[in-house]
């Protein structure tokens, strides 16, 4: 790569609303290909529709791309501070009549579509004002500013995921550039930041790729480099439909707040649409080391919410138990209120080797850990009650005076002397255990009930017992 320029993505969300999983891993994608060949990733803000652009929307688009672990390189662009340079450029492209002022009313552009949609084709403007001298002007009428596209040949778009895309000229007509109150458009402000930030790769989803043959013309016009492009095929739903809210597509923060990973979804969106052999779990650092752009599909991918889960729960029972109590903590207390001390901390650390087995997120994590919260006496669920009837808490009033009498409270100690009393009772080891977890906990699922008595410390443990034995 030395004899090349330096890669240079970019990510440019509008702000109109949370940061969406589909814009998520257009930003993933930038970010692995620049990181991968030691370029730079760039964030701009497309924050030119004023009324629907919000504060709170930016910093949605922030705080996602920080829990994704995407971080940019440099300041953040704002396209609207770039409007001056925008219609500079207009005004360029004016000068060496690549750009035409159109005077055409309301009127004239709803008859152009009447005609269109008679001969069932689609709107198209006529380009009318196209060569007509200024002394042809109107009075009093505030023209908009179209770009003169070539009306003849072709303009061929080189993608890397859908290869040569090519758009007869004829059929791609004079668009507006500049808006008859003064405003630049769309697709002329993309050209002029992406040229002005040197971007050289443009990875972004295929609804774009229209935009991709108009915004090429431009850049030529201006006698620009044209970016080279990626368009990826959109997210759909298991069923096949557009990907919608029903199907999971949901802000980036909402899945931090079901309690996802970060490198979970890292590895669950960047396998969405894009393969390496028959890998389905790797690390950032193996994506990094793999990623490129001719291996992203052409077709639609299928958000599949019982595979994130599980790939989660792979990622879950790999991390590390202090960050999974803080994680847990930190999103519990936000979401949920949770106001928990450090002994509480200490508690769920110890006992998280045992919930994070069978927790796919950190919300069961959290419901696993219920019992380290709750306070006596605790208040059992419907399967825990049934549980304990007369002759089981017959059973556990005969095993507390044994426990009672533990000085080391283990995990493995009281373990040994429940197995004992079993054993002397002439009852299998669960005929035990279950109840016991039943009044330890006030459920019939935990992590291992030795664990779980040792974690409640000694005091805790047979207290509860007492209580429902009493």
């Amino acid at each position: 790569m030395a004899d090349q320029k330096q890669i240079i993505t970019r990510f440019a969300p509008s702000p109109t609303g949370f940061l969406h999983i589909g814009g998520g891993r257009t930003a993933l994608f930038s970010w692995l290909y620049a990181r991968r060949h030691n370029g730079k990733f760039l964030l701009r803000i497309e924050d030119t529709d004023r009324e629907r652009s919000t504060e709170p929307a930016i910093e949605a688009i922030f705080e996602g791309l920080r829990w994704l672990g995407l971080e940019w390189d440099g300041d953040v662009t704002y396209q609207f501070a770039q409007q001056a340079r925008h219609r500079e450029v207009a005004d360029q492209l004016m000068a060496t009549g690549h750009a035409y002022h159109c005077y055409a009313s309301p009127e004239e552009l709803d008859e152009m579509r009447a005609k269109a949609k008679a001969e069932g084709g689609p709107m198209k403007y006529d380009g009318r004002w196209r060569d007509r001298p200024a002394s042809d002007a109107p009075a009093g009428v505030k023209p908009v500013i179209r770009f003169k596209s070539p009306n003849e040949g072709e303009t061929v778009v080189r993608d890397h995921v859908m290869g040569d895309v090519t758009f007869a000229n004829a059929q791609l007509d004079d668009l507006i550039i500049v808006r008859s109150d003064g405003t630049p458009t769309y697709n002329l402000s993309v050209v002029v930041d992406d040229h002005d930030m040197g971007v050289t790769h443009i990875i972004r989803g295929d609804d774009h790729l229209t935009n991709a043959g108009r915004q090429s013309q431009i850049y030529k016009a201006m006698g620009w480099d044209v970016p080279e492009f990626a368009h990826v095929p959109l997210i759909h739903g298991p069923d096949g439909a557009k990907l919608s809210k029903r199907h999971g597509a949901l802000g980036v923060e909402a899945y931090r707040d079901l309690g996802y990973l970060p490198e979970a979804m890292r590895n669950y969106l960047a396998r969405l649409g894009w393969s390496h052999g028959d890998d389905e779990i790797f690390s950032t650092d193996q994506a990094l080391a793999w990623f490129d752009l001719e291996h992203i599909g052409r077709s639609p991918s299928r958000f599949d919410f019982a595979k994130l889960e599980n790939l989660n729960g792979h990622y879950i029972r790999e991390a590390d138990d202090t960050r999974l109590a803080d994680d847990t903590i930190a999103l519990m207390t936000r979401i949920d209120g949770w106001n928990v001390d450090a002994d509480f901390r200490s508690k769920l650390i110890a006992s998280m080797p045992g919930i994070k087995e069978r927790a796919k997120t950190l919300l069961e994590i959290a419901k696993g850990a219920d019992f380290l919260r709750s306070a006596r006496p605790l208040a059992l669920d419907e399967k825990a009650a049934k549980l304990l009837d007369g002759d089981t808490k017959s059973l556990l009033a005969r095993l507390l005076p044994r426990l009672e009498a533990r000085n080391e409270w283990t995990a493995s100690g009281i373990e040994d002397d429940v197995r004992a009393f079993a054993e002397e009772e002439g009852q299998k080891l669960g005929k035990i255990a279950q109840p016991l977890r039943a009044a330890a906990t006030g459920q019939t699922v935990s992590p291992p009930i030795f664990d779980v008595l040792a974690t409640l410390g000694r005091d805790e443990a047979l207290g509860r017992i007492r209580d429902q034995v009493a």
